[in-house]
């Protein structure tokens, strides 16, 4: 086997002992919040069916999906030219044949009518006749792996060659269009619309030549029923229906997974990527927008994100401010563009927005909201204005300010919570309160943590009326601006606290039962395994970052008092074992 060079897929990382002693730091601290709030843990696969994933994220998010192929082994039968053995053509051309003798009498008197005209009604009456005639004959199924491939090739044949129209044409054609055709005339038929037409197309159909020029748009639902989750709030919309029976709501739940999206790789954008999420559903209540905020502002205090801004908005204000400006039917329009703004500016916005059909009156309304300023209040009071009598517009106004009181009510002075008309977050689900959190003394320009409120993302699993809202922590990112700012606490993160230095077989031996004691009293703890010289010992805790070490030689074991050195002073001190374990326990 020749030597191949190792690489990992791009956007994608390893992560080291050191690393992942930083990436537990973070996740601990967020577990430990989530806990507190009331949050249970939950897990779900990492694959989805397609169906649960597709159409809830937009156009855009379905585009950066990863697909899974159904089976490594999908192509292995296909042949170069032709599919079919001649046995197979042959039982093919038989159940064709038959399809043609029962429903070519009926097929023309029940087209007749549609002669010369659109053909779609034909089509969709051979498409009925065909599916029944799959249904009730199965004996060929095991040859081209099922009815809906071949009803899908019959499509095909149609969309390609004119399909019943051109038959049927050529039938009348030939004066036939009073049914008086002998079966001599039938059979000549057959063998040319069979024969001559639809067995090379169905045997070309499925050749490793057709199906790599295929659209993949037709292609994937034959080879591709899953996808890898794009987030975790769907798949937990997915398990609140499936298990609705035995949550208690309102269900708080928070969840800890990697998710996956085909996008650009980029600084703090990868193409795996951990989510710490935390959601409640079976509740409207606007205590958990404020309990998100709080949380928020918890979690990025404990681990030492002090400069950061908490971004909301509400997309009932949106809706708003779109109906306002004359646009109606054009939110999902607006939502995307302006979610842009921080990256490609106010003006390619603009063109952006002039592009997708806003007229230059509903522009010209819109410019307010890219030059807000002042406080909170003021911001909402001006919006306020510009939505005039919307209905949902003001109720989403109503919402806001009853959240930023909240707030206040439950003890935050919520200085970093601001209002941010231009706040879209691309996700389509969201109908509510939207949040963003941003470090704002570091060079990462991507959101750390972010979420809001969804009204109906279980009804589209066939349980309408479950709201839910959660937030989410991009734990990839924090670890990037912690290490930027140098916030990880190097005291913590060593992963053993102390090494046992033995001298020889003999002080092995106790070292080793020293060593079951100090893990007994919840300390951890390891022994070089090999005997070689002191120097390299020492040296191998220092490049650990082992904090400790424990000398065991004859005379220690004699005395019962061992050398315990601090490598980072220095100091070394004689201590007996329950002095060590105390000292190592503070």
């Amino acid at each position: 086997m020749s030597k191949q060079k190792p690489s990992i897929p791009k956007g994608t990382r390893d992560f080291g002992p050191p690393e992942m002693a930083k990436r537990t730091f973070i996740l601990d601290h967020i577990r430990a919040v989530y806990r507190k709030y009331g949050f249970q843990p939950l897990e779900t696969p990492s694959m989805e069916n397609l169906s649960v994933l597709t159409g809830k994220y937009g156009d855009e998010g379905d585009k950066l999906l990863f697909r899974v192929l159904d089976s490594g082994e999908f192509f292995k039968s296909a042949k170069d030219e032709f599919v079919l053995s001649s046995s197979e053509i042959a039982q093919l051309t038989s159940f064709l044949e038959e399809f043609i003798d029962n429903n070519l009498e009926t097929l023309l008197e029940n087209t007749r009518e549609f002669h010369g005209s659109d053909n779609e009604k034909i089509l969709a009456y051979v498409d009925e006749q065909f599916k029944n005639a799959v249904d009730s004959k199965k004996t060929f199924y095991p040859y081209i792996s099922g009815a809906r491939r071949i009803w899908e090739a019959l499509k095909e044949f149609f969309s390609k060659f004119g399909g019943s129209r051109v038959y049927i044409d050529q039938i009348y054609s030939k004066g036939l269009d009073k049914l008086n055709f002998d079966s001599q005339t039938i059979d000549g038929f057959k063998n040319t619309v069979v024969s001559g037409r639809l067995i090379p197309f169905f045997t070309h159909f499925y050749s490793k030549q057709q199906l790599e020029k295929a659209n993949s748009s037709e292609l994937v639902p034959q080879i591709s029923e899953k996808g890898l989750r794009y987030d975790l709030t769907v798949p937990f919309a997915r398990y609140v229906v499936m298990n609705q029976g035995e949550l208690t709501f309102p269900f708080r739940r928070f969840q800890i997974q990697p998710v996956w999206r085909a996008d650009r790789p980029q600084k703090g954008r990868y193409r795996e990527f951990y989510q710490c999420d935390a959601d409640v559903v079976g509740t409207d209540s606007l205590t958990c927008e404020a309990e998100i905020v709080l949380m928020i502002e918890e979690v990025f205090e404990r681990l030492g994100i002090h400069d950061i801004s908490i971004k909301i908005n509400n997309r009932k204000i949106l809706s708003g401010v779109v109906e306002a400006v004359g646009a109606l039917g054009k939110e999902n329009e607006l939502l995307v563009a302006i979610d842009k703004l921080d990256k490609i500016g106010q003006e390619k916005v603009i063109e952006e927005l002039q592009e997708k059909g806003f007229s230059t009156h509903s522009i010209d309304k819109l410019m307010p909201i890219f030059s807000l300023k002042g406080n909170n209040l003021e911001r909402l009071t001006i919006i306020s204005l510009l939505i005039g009598d919307s209905e949902i517009g003001q109720q989403g106004i109503h919402e806001m300010e009853e959240v930023m009181h909240k707030v206040a009510f439950m003890g935050s002075e919520a200085a970093t919570l601001e209002f941010d008309i231009t706040l879209a977050r691309g996700l389509s689900y969201y109908t509510g309160a939207i949040f963003e959190v941003k470090a704002n003394n570091s060079s990462l320009s991507s959101s750390i943590s972010g979420g809001g409120r969804y009204d109906n993302l279980t009804g589209v699993f066939g349980m309408p009326g479950m709201s839910g809202v959660g937030i989410s922590f991009g734990v990839d990112r924090i670890y990037d601006v912690m290490e930027e700012l140098g916030l990880f606490p190097e005291e913590n993160l060593a992963g053993t606290q102390v090494l046992l230095i033995a001298f020889d077989e003999e002080t092995e031996k106790h070292a080793l039962f020293l060593l079951r004691k100090l893990r007994r009293a919840g300390i951890s703890a390891e022994i070089y395994p090999d005997q070689v010289k002191l120097k390299k010992q020492f040296t191998y805790a220092d490049k650990k970052g082992i904090p400790y070490t424990l000398v065991v030689g004859a005379e220690e074991i004699q005395k019962q008092a061992y050398g315990l050195k601090n490598l980072k002073s220095g100091q070394q001190e004689m201590l007996g074992m329950d002095e060590i374990i105390k000292r190592l326990q503070q």
